[in-house]
Formats: C-alpha cells, structure tokens, sequence
C-alpha cells in the first residue's frame, strides 16, 4: 500500500494525460465528430479516407525530411561541439561555452521563431545584412518552398543542440582516458582515435540521442505554426500541424484522431526498428 501511494501521483497523471486521451482519441477515430453535435458511428471511413489524403502524405514526407536533417544536424553538431569542450581547455572556458550552447534551449519556441523571423527577414535581417556584406544575396528564406524547410531545420538546430550536447558530453566522459593514452602510445593519430575508440564507445549514447532526436522532431509543430504557417504552397507542413487543422480549425475531430493514431504509430514503428538494429551497431565497453 505504501508503494501504490508513492507511485500514485505518476499513475494518476499516466492515466489523465497519456493512457485517457490515448483511449479517447482510438475510439474517436470510428466517429464523426465536431464537437459542436452529437459523434456519429463512421466505421472505417476515417481510415479508408487516410489513403486518399494528399495533403496528409505531403505532411508526413515533410515531417520525414525534417526528422531526418533533424537527426544528422543533432548527431554530428552535438558530438562535434562536445568533442570540441571535453578537449582539456580551461575551465572557465569551459563553463561559458557549456552555458553558451545550452541557453537557446531554456527560450521558449514563440520567442525562438519570432527572433529568428526577425534574424532572417529578407528586407532588414542580420543574417541578411552579414550576407550582403560578403557579397550573398540572401533568398526569401519563409517564402521560397526551396528554403524553407532548410530554413526550419537550421533554427531547430540553434534552439535544441544544447540538449543534445549535454547528452553527447556525459557520454564522451564515459570513455576511460587511459584508452586514448594507450591508443596514442600505439601511434595511433587522432582520427584513429575517434574511429576506432570514440565512436564505438560513444554508440549507446548516439542511439540513445537519436531515438530522442527523432520522436521530438517527429511532432515539430510551434515554429512552423508561427512562422510558416504551413507554407510556402505546403512545403513546411507538419504531420501534426495537419492534425491541428482537421481537428481544430476545420473541427474532424474524428479525422484528426485517425491522424494521431498514425503520428503515434509511425513513431513506434521507427522506435522499433532503431530497437531491432541496436545490437548490429551499438557497442558497450
């Protein structure tokens, strides 16, 4: 009894905001709903009806472009910036540039996106000014469908590296430095070092990084929404800006649980099969 009251607070939050609305939203997708009338017994027409939505496959490879350049700009910037302050230098140093890169994360995405709005305007922008300055013209980077998107990935980068640092700098402190001393004792230089010891050692850590990485991208959603909206002509539409519209703004809230039932099985799906290749590549010491 004394361990069901400590664990009690969790439960009740699990049941009230995962396992509730889980149930809710998997019984509403056999429904017609507006929230306005009365939820009408549909069947399978929510989900035969996915099959014939364009605009839902165009979010979803979207959210698939984005998770992907999500992962690889996370994986290598946050490992590079980790190598590059576990290097030995001073402490200080150190703790400035720690604080540096893990400060964008503690700012709100409404404040992200509106700074960067500004940063990247094409008319008085700072990226735009430094540019001109070199002799680049900066494009329209919200406007352009080709920009767009990178556009996105890059402040997504600037905003949540910090995390994904501090996770790639706990787990470079993992490895023993008597490996490198023994490995550079060898003759071994340092990209051999890094191929060889490094990586290996660091594999549990970048699987864990990019199981992360990947289900927060997947669910990208605020600095489209206040930047984008969704355009230019669709090209930065999300999975679950697409949900936010069904369900909030055209009110298919039967649809709009079908779509999450697809987001949420499309995560773990990707999730398994990072799970089913963990023992091909990870390696513990």
């Amino acid at each position: 009894m004394a361990a069901w009251l400590c664990i009690s607070p969790a439960v009740v939050l699990f049941l009230t905001f995962v396992l509730g609305p889980f149930i809710a939203a998997l019984v509403l997708s056999f429904f017609s709903y507006d929230l306005l009338t009365s939820p009408q017994f549909t069947g399978l027409d929510n989900f035969s009806k996915l099959l014939s939505d364009s605009l839902l496959l165009r979010s979803l490879i979207n959210t698939f472009a984005f998770s992907f350049g999500s992962m690889v700009t996370h994986l290598i910037g946050g490992l590079l910036l980790a190598i590059a302050v576990n290097g030995g230098i001073n402490r200080v140093v150190n703790y400035v540039v720690r604080s540096a890169v893990f400060f964008p994360f503690l700012i709100s995405w409404a404040a992200v996106a509106l700074l960067w709005q500004y940063v990247m305007d094409p008319a008085f922008g700072l990226l735009t000014y430094y540019l001109k300055e070199i002799g680049i013209t900066a494009p329209n980077w919200f406007a352009e469908p080709a920009w767009a998107l990178p556009a996105i990935i890059g402040i997504d980068f600037w905003h949540t590296i910090g995390y994904t640092f501090l996770i790639m700098l706990a787990g470079l402190q993992t490895i023993p430095r008597e490996m490198h001393e023994a490995a550079r004792v060898d003759g071994a230089n340092s990209f051999q070092r890094f191929i060889h010891i490094t990586i290996p050692l660091m594999s549990p850590t970048l699987f864990f990084a990019s199981v992360i990485t990947f289900i927060g991208a997947f669910q990208i959603f605020d600095p489209i929404q206040i930047i984008t909206k969704g355009g230019p002509n669709d090209s930065t539409i999300s999975a679950v800006m697409y949900l936010y519209r069904v369900g909030f703004e055209a009110f298919q809230v039967g649809y709009a649980s079908t779509i999450a039932l697809v987001i949420f099985l499309i995560i773990m799906l990707v999730t398994i099969l990072q799970f089913v290749g963990l023992r091909r590549w990870v390696h513990h010491a």
